[in-house]
C-alpha cells in the first residue's frame, strides 16, 4: 500500500503527482499485466534472445 504524506503547503495536484510517480515506480501495473496471460518460459526466453539480437544490430549500425 502507498502511502504519501501532503506537506504543508502542498497543492492535491502535486502530492497526487507524486502519488502517481510513486505507483508508476512500483512497476505494479506492468505485473498485472504480466500475470493476465500465461506465458511458457520458452517463449520468454526466445523474445529475450530475438530483443536482444536487435539491440546489438542497432548498436552495430549506429558505431558505423
Amino acid at each position: 500500500m502507498l502511502i504519501i504524506e501532503r506537506k504543508d503547503e502542498e497543492s492535491i495536484e502535486r502530492a497526487l503527482k507524486r502519488y502517481k510517480r510513486k505507483f508508476r515506480n512500483t512497476k505494479l501495473l506492468q505485473e498485472l499485466r504480466k500475470r493476465k496471460h500465461f506465458t511458457k518460459p520458452s517463449i520468454e526466453r526466445r523474445k529475450e534472445i530475438i530483443n536482444a539480437e536487435y539491440k546489438l544490430k542497432k548498436q552495430q549500425e549506429a558505431e558505423q
